[in-house]
């Protein structure tokens, strides 16, 4: 039976920065997607937003991760000319109650690293970004935006550099423990394969808790059962009504409606949050309800024309109502599993956090096979 040193599972952003970072010192490296193209799922269907790190709890994975994360993708856009821009952003408050929060996520990003985080009182707001109507916001200057697909094809073109192998159209449908590797079965192209993986790294997105599964982890027991979160996205039309980054001070699943330009300057709004069942692009929200929440703060967008434009799917280890939970990313060799690392739940800031990832994932495999 042929066999792989080291075999990725999932070529979004972060398993081909994975992929790109243990070819730097390993040979065998083989990725494995299902779809037909790299990057077809949450990877393609985010805000593309560089995040500060203010969100995040001290000492979570997504806090450490993200604030690495951001310092990185920066430098690998500056180095390879990676279409990006450092915008800043504006998490905004209206009432007491919002300047309470976002005081305490400005005390929250300095504990966890994040530079340059200040406090404006409404009037400097206005300075900045005219159309913004608020009593006070938290400035993030770290904060910006970056192509996601321009990232993509950065990470997989560096792991083919390396010698890393990238297989389309090849789904993973069984993985079988052996005594010092992993059988690896399932198709590509429509076509039966198997081979030996001396390690495994589940970086499936969306599918992460059925690979984790599929070698016999009791993804209920432990806790890696993912739940789906959708976000839906719309587009003003006309000229940018803001040049950064403007958020709304965070509440329920998601970082609320917020406005993004891309890198032309167009904006979009979005995403909102709701969970699914299934795996579905399709826009399910209205105009109106994005229009309501965002001329809260931007009060100009409501004569201006809004349009349906994407959605996106979060794979969230939070269900409805439960509290923050953080990303996994671990090592299962005390369960029985050496040589297999899960990545679950890697949503936001998966993107921002996928160099600081990937380095973090391959300290850990480094640290296995030794």
């Amino acid at each position: 039976m042929e066999r792989a040193n080291i075999v990725v599972i999932g070529g979004g952003i972060v398993g081909l920065a994975i992929a790109a970072k243990v070819s730097e010192s390993n040979g065998g490296v083989i990725v494995l997607e299902k779809n037909t193209k790299i990057g077809q799922e949450v990877s393609s269907h985010n805000s593309g937003v560089i995040h500060s790190g203010v969100h995040y709890p001290n000492g979570s994975l997504k806090a450490r991760l993200s604030v690495s994360g951001n310092r990185m993708l920066y430098e690998i856009c500056e180095k390879n000319g990676i279409t990006h821009k450092r915008l800043g952003k504006l998490t905004v408050a209206i009432g007491e109650k919002e300047i309470t929060e976002i005081e305490r996520l400005k005390q929250q990003g300095e504990e966890n690293g994040v530079e340059g985080l200040s406090i404006l009182d409404g009037k400097e707001v206005r300075k900045m970004e005219p159309n913004v109507v608020v009593d006070q916001a938290l400035y993030s200057p770290s904060s910006g935006i970056v192509e996601p697909d321009d990232l993509l094809n950065y990470f997989h073109a560096k792991a083919a550099a390396n010698g890393a192998s990238i297989s389309l159209d090849t789904s993973v449908m069984e993985l079988k423990k052996g005594k010092s590797s992993y059988e690896v079965r399932g198709m590509s192209g429509g076509t039966r394969f198997s081979f030996e993986a001396g390690s495994v790294i589940n970086s499936a997105g969306l599918y992460s808790d059925r690979v984790a599964s599929m070698v016999g982890l009791d993804v209920d027991r432990l806790g890696y059962r993912l739940h789906y979160c959708k976000g839906d996205y719309f587009r003003v039309y006309g000229n940018p009504p803001v040049k950064r980054l403007v958020y709304p001070v965070p509440r329920g699943p998601g970082l609320g409606i917020h406005l993004t330009p891309d890198a032309s300057g167009s904006v979009k709004l979005g995403p909102n949050a709701y969970y699914v069942k299934d795996i579905d692009y399709r826009v399910s929200s209205t105009v109106e309800e994005f229009r309501k929440e965002a001329t809260r703060y931007v009060p100009t967008l409501v004569n201006r024309q809004i349009q349906e434009d994407s959605s996106g799917i979060r794979p969230k280890l939070q269900g409805p109502d439960d509290p923050f939970r953080d990303f996994i990313i671990r090592d299962e060799t005390d369960r029985g599993f050496p040589g297999f690392i899960n990545l679950i739940g890697i949503e936001s800031p998966g993107l921002t956090a996928s160099p600081a990832i990937a380095q973090y994932v391959s300290e850990l495999h480094s640290s296995t096979v030794e």
